[in-house]
């Protein structure tokens, strides 16, 4: 089966739906065969859209024209060419992307899901924590509001960032007030449900070390990317400091980054992303590292339903497989409408069966959403939770179409 056509996709929100900035544009792959079989990836967005798309088409090439059976030699041949590969978000990502299409391709004509390709399924569900819950939640009594209703929705792990608009250094006001919004969070759910405390990876070393301490007495599952990921050697000093494990991984984009993480003593749960660390083939990689070294794995999940597919084939394999995370509950309507065949019930994913991904793809909604939108910028930067940092407009927080 010859590789006919790699084409990326960029759809945008509607204009008159709000989103966060980070989730107002999706970029899909759509991988055709010379016989017309169809096959879907995804790559990541946040204020990269264009560069991303740009890349699928220098992707694109090395595997146009190929068999199908020959595209890992292709995915071999562009690491070969690409000299900032190791380095650069797009080049891995658009790779990523185009080798999750193939695989999707291959189970299909094979009639099995990619977890038989990766190995064969150790589980057919998997616990979820729900992201993006905390949507224009600023007051504690806001933040616990909204964990009571996703508590109540089956959900026993959430995540949030608590830190508002602090940004490298952390004022003692800052600080008193993320406490306070983690202490209402924490009163609100009880002890049973896991706290997952997101920093964005934004913090000067000692700001986060004081963050840490502080947020230690309610026992959260982890802390995400607490420094900022230039100044990750910090991280060793904060794992002495700090009782709460430190989780990352989605800025890291090879298996020897996550075994150098490893090996230095600076994480505690890996979170690869699936659309930038390799795709599958990545991904096989990853999931060895984590195993040798008996971490943990939570898979980043933060952009499209076509990403939420790919990650569950992995999470079916990973023997060290932790939580996944879930944006579905608090994604826009057009989201939500481009794929069907997976589903999150009471909090917990059921890994699809059918070949492939296991999903579906509306094409004609894909259609209906094409776009070369832009992320919107202001007043929050585009991996903020809306209205986390700011109240927002009805206006603010939209794609607009051009």
């Amino acid at each position: 089966m010859k590789i006919a056509h790699v084409e990326p996709i960029e759809l945008a929100a509607p204009g008159d739906e709000l989103s966060s900035p980070w989730s107002s544009t999706v970029v899909l792959v759509r991988l055709e065969t010379a016989s017309g079989a169809v096959g879907w990836g995804e790559a990541p967005t946040t204020l990269m859209t264009r560069p991303v798309v740009e890349s699928v088409r220098e992707v694109a090439r090395f595997f146009e024209g190929r068999d199908l059976a020959d595209a890992p030699r292709a995915t071999r041949e562009f690491e070969r060419y690409s000299f900032y590969r190791s380095v650069s978000m797009e080049a891995t990502s658009a790779l990523s992307a185009v080798d999750i299409a193939v695989h999707d391709l291959v189970g299909r004509e094979l009639g099995v899901p990619v977890s038989t390709l990766l190995g064969g399924a150790i589980r057919d569900r998997v616990r979820a924590y729900s992201n993006g819950w905390y949507s224009d939640c600023i007051e504690p009594s806001e933040f616990a509001q909204a964990a009571r209703a996703i508590a109540r929705s089956g959900f026993n792990a959430m995540k949030f960032d608590p830190f508002g608009d602090e940004y490298r250094t952390l004022s003692p006001e800052g600080l008193e007030a993320a406490r306070e919004r983690v202490s209402a969070v924490r009163a609100a759910v009880g002890p049973s449900v896991d706290l997952l405390i997101e920093c964005h990876g934004r913090f000067l070393p000692e700001a986060a070390i004081r963050a840490g301490r502080a947020l230690d007495e309610f026992h959260p599952r982890f802390l995400e990317e607490p420094v900022l990921p230039e100044l990750s050697d910090a991280l060793a000093e904060l794992r002495r400091s700090v009782r709460t494990p430190v989780a990352l991984g989605e800025r890291l984009l090879t298996p020897a980054a996550f075994e150098s993480f490893l090996a230095r003593g600076l994480v505690d749960v890996l979170q690869p992303d699936i659309t930038n660390s390799g795709g599958f083939t990545g991904g096989r990689e990853i999931a060895g590292v984590a195993a040798a070294r008996g971490a943990p794995v939570a898979y980043h999940n933060a952009f499209g339903p076509v990403q939420t597919a790919a990650t569950l084939q992995m999470d079916a394999v990973l023997p060290t497989f932790l939580v996944q995370e879930s944006f579905e509950g608090s994604w826009p309507a057009w989201k939500a409408s481009l794929v069907r065949g997976y589903a999150l019930e009471r909090g917990e994913f059921r890994i699809p069966t059918g070949p492939g991904l296991g999903i579906e793809v509306d094409e004609r909604a894909v259609e209906r959403f094409r776009s070369d939108a832009i992320e919107p910028t202001g007043p929050e930067p585009p991996w903020v939770v809306a209205g986390t940092w700011v109240r927002r407009s009805p206006t603010k927080g939209r794609a607009k179409p051009r």
